[in-house]
């Protein structure tokens, strides 16, 4: 008596091909199945290898077989393994939601009705040069609440007026 063997199936990764082509612009499929970037999103090009790669394997939960064929002729094949997954972090204990901050209404008059106006946090104050000129340094680690000190200003200006306008915030 013959025992039945299950059928062996092949093992298969998806085939990812990128066509570079000579103005930077990259055609890619999936297995013979062309993949398009987003709806009005830019053509892909070598800098979007990493999007790619993320929509053709799932954002790489599945391997993939990645074959690269440049301009010139010359052709590049790798294999993108799965990420690793992580174990579960255990659930946090909730917290107790965190108070909103109000809002605040800036107001000025002067403006030319219609017009855009610019809204702006106060940062800092720099000093004039004898010349007239001012100059300021923008450090991003500073742009929280409390930028200046606990006072936070806003400023408004209108883009056709010149209007300013500058508030404390309670």
């Amino acid at each position: 008596m013959r025992r039945a063997e299950p059928e062996s199936v092949p093992v298969s990764i998806p085939l990812v091909v990128l066509d570079v082509r000579k103005d930077g612009t990259v055609a890619v499929t999936v297995d013979g199945i062309r993949l398009d970037p987003d709806p009005f999103a830019p053509p892909w090009r070598r800098a979007s290898f990493g999007q790619i790669i993320d929509r053709a394997t799932d954002d790489r939960t599945t391997p993939a077989r990645v074959e690269v064929r440049e301009a010139d002729g010359t052709t590049f094949t790798d294999i993108i393994a799965t990420r690793r997954r992580r174990a579960p972090h255990p659930t946090p204990e909730p917290e107790e939601p965190t108070p909103r901050p109000a809002f605040h209404a800036v107001e000025g008059d002067g403006f030319v009705p219609g017009e855009d106006v610019a809204v702006a946090v106060v940062t800092g104050h720099t000093d004039v040069s004898g010349t007239g000129t001012a100059r300021a340094l923008v450090d991003p680690d500073r742009l929280g609440p409390d930028a200046a000190g606990g006072v936070v200003e806003v400023l408004l200006f209108g883009r056709i007026s010149g209007t300013t306008i500058i508030r404390r915030l309670p």
